[in-house]
C-alpha cells in the first residue's frame, strides 16, 4: 500500500523522451513590451541578477537603443556563465550588425513571421516566397558573421505549416544545423493535446520537427491569450522540445507569456532530475517587480502570490499546523515565501489558539502554552464572530487587532511559563 504523508513520499515524473531541457528568459525583451512597462538599466541588471540566482540558462535582450546597449554591456561585464546574454534582431543585416557590435554576444534570435496575416498585411511582402528569401538571407548573414542562431517562427499556430513553415525550417537547418527553432504561439492559439493537427497542435508540431525533420533544438514561446501557456509549454517538453522561452510573472504583450516561475517550480518539484534551479529568490523577485516595475501580482497567483501560503478556514489551518503537507503543495521556504495563518469568519479555535500563543511569545519573550478549552479563547472567538455577523466585516483580523485581544484577555492571567520552569496549568 502506498502512503503519501510528506513531500518526499510523492513520486516524481519522468519526461517521456528523457531529454535535457533548458530555459531562455524573455523578461527583458518580450516582457519590456508590456503596455505601461518601462525598464531602466538598473531594472534590467537586477532582473539579470535574479535570473542568475535561479540558474536560468539564457536571456534575450534588445540592443537597439543606448539604454539597451548599456544594460547588455553591464550584464556581460558580470562574467556570469548563466544566464548567457543573447541578442534579438529582425530579419535584416542592419539589425544583425547591431548584435555583432556588442562584443560578447555570441547568439541572436531572428524574427521570422510566417502567417499570411503577418507576411502580407503586417510586413507588406508580396508573397510567402519573398518572406522565405528574406529569412534565409538573414540567417545566412548571421552565420557568416560567426553568430549562433535562433529562428523565431512567429505566429506558427496560425500558419500553413506543411505548405510553408516546415519547408522553410528545413532550409534554415541546412544553413545552421544547430539553429534553435522557436515555435512561437504568438496569439495563444496552440492546443496541448495529442491528436490535434494543423495549425494548432503543439504536440504534433514538436513531434514533426523532432521526429520527421531531425531538428536538434526546438523551443516553445507561448503567449497566454487563452490561458494555455503553461499547458502548451509543458506539452512542448513532453514531446521533444529542449528549450522554452518564458518571462517572469508571465509579463508581455496582451495576456503575456508563460511564467518562468511556474515552469521552474514544476520542473524542480515534479520532474525527476531537475535540482539545477534555485527558487529561493522568486518571491523577492516578484516583490521587486511589483514595487519597481509596477507589475501588480494577484494575491492568489501561483508560486509568488501573497495568499499561496495563507490559511484562514478552520479545517485548513488546523491541518497545516499539524502537518503543512496537508494543505501546502510545497513548503514556503522553497520559493522564499512565508506561511500566514489568518483569523477570519471561518477560522476555528485551533488557529486562534496558535495565533494567541505566537502573540504571547512576542509580547513576553517566553514560551506560552494555551489550552484549546481555555474560556478566554472562546470569548475572543465570540467577539470576532460578532464583528462579522453584526458589523458585516469583510476583512481578516489583523495581527495588531489580535494583539489587542491578547492584551485584554490574557496579559494579566497566569498563563505563561518560562522555558526554565515547570509548565503551569491554564484555566
Amino acid at each position: 500500500m502506498k502512503v503519501y504523508k510528506n513531500y518526499d513520499d510523492l513520486p516524481k515524473i519522468k519526461l517521456p523522451r528523457g531529454q535535457e531541457v533548458f530555459i531562455s528568459d524573455s523578461t527583458i525583451r518580450d516582457g519590456s513590451q508590456m503596455p505601461g512597462v518601462v525598464m531602466s538599466k538598473s531594472h534590467k541588471l537586477q532582473i539579470f541578477e535574479y535570473l542568475h540566482q535561479i540558474g536560468i540558462e539564457k536571456l534575450e535582450t534588445f540592443v537597439f537603443n543606448h539604454r539597451d546597449k548599456e544594460a547588455a554591456r553591464s550584464m556581460l561585464n558580470k562574467g556570469y556563465e548563466f544566464p548567457e546574454v543573447t541578442g534579438w534582431a529582425r530579419a535584416n543585416p542592419a539589425d544583425i550588425d547591431l548584435v555583432l557590435e556588442m562584443d560578447g554576444i555570441e547568439e541572436t534570435g531572428i524574427l521570422m513571421s510566417v502567417s499570411d496575416s503577418h507576411v502580407i498585411d503586417k510586413m507588406g511582402l508580396p508573397n510567402r516566397e519573398a518572406a522565405e528569401e528574406k529569412y534565409l538571407d538573414a540567417l545566412q548573414y548571421a552565420v557568416d558573421h560567426g553568430l549562433r542562431t535562433r529562428a523565431h517562427i512567429e505566429d506558427m499556430t496560425r500558419a500553413d505549416n506543411y505548405g510553408f513553415v516546415f519547408p522553410l525550417v528545413e532550409k534554415l537547418i541546412e544553413i545552421d544545423p544547430d539553429c534553435i527553432i522557436r515555435l512561437c504561439d504568438t496569439l495563444g492559439m496552440g492546443i496541448p493535446f495529442e491528436g490535434v493537427d494543423e495549425p494548432y497542435g503543439i504536440p504534433t508540431m514538436v513531434k514533426y520537427l523532432h521526429d520527421e525533420m531531425n531538428v536538434k533544438n526546438i523551443e516553445t514561446h507561448v503567449h497566454d491569450d487563452f490561458g494555455l501557456g503553461m499547458a502548451n509549454t509543458l506539452a512542448g517538453y513532453w514531446h521533444g522540445a529542449n528549450w522554452s522561452s518564458l518571462t517572469f510573472l508571465g509579463i508581455g504583450e496582451r495576456a503575456g507569456n508563460t511564467e518562468i516561475e511556474k515552469v521552474v517550480l514544476f520542473l524542480h518539484e515534479r520532474i525527476e532530475g531537475f535540482d539545477k534551479y534555485n527558487l529561493e529568490a522568486v518571491t523577492e523577485f516578484a516583490r521587486f517587480m511589483e514595487k519597481e516595475i509596477g507589475i501588480r501580482v494577484p494575491r492568489n497567483k501561483a508560486v509568488v502570490g501573497k495568499n499561496i501560503f495563507a490559511h484562514e478556514s478552520g479545517i485548513h489551518t488546523a491541518g497545516v499546523i499539524k502537518n503543512p503537507f496537508t494543505y501546502e503543495a510545497y513548503l514556503p521556504e522553497l520559493v522564499g515565501g512565508k506561511r500566514l495563518l489568518l483569523i477570519g469568519d471561518s477560522s476555528g479555535l485551533e488557529v486562534l489558539r496558535h495565533k494567541v500563543e505566537e502573540t504571547l511569545n512576542e509580547l513576553m519573550g517566553v514560551r506560552a502554552k494555551v489550552m484549546k478549552r481555555d474560556p478566554r479563547l472562546k470569548e475572543i472567538q465570540d467577539h470576532i464572530h460578532r464583528l462579522y455577523d453584526e458589523e458585516l466585516r469583510v476583512s481578516s483580523i489583523s495581527d495588531e487587532e489580535l494583539r489587542g485581544y491578547v492584551e485584554k484577555y490574557f496579559m494579566f492571567e497566569p498563563i505563561v511559563e518560562s522555558e526554565t520552569h515547570e509548565k503551569t496549568n491554564i484555566r
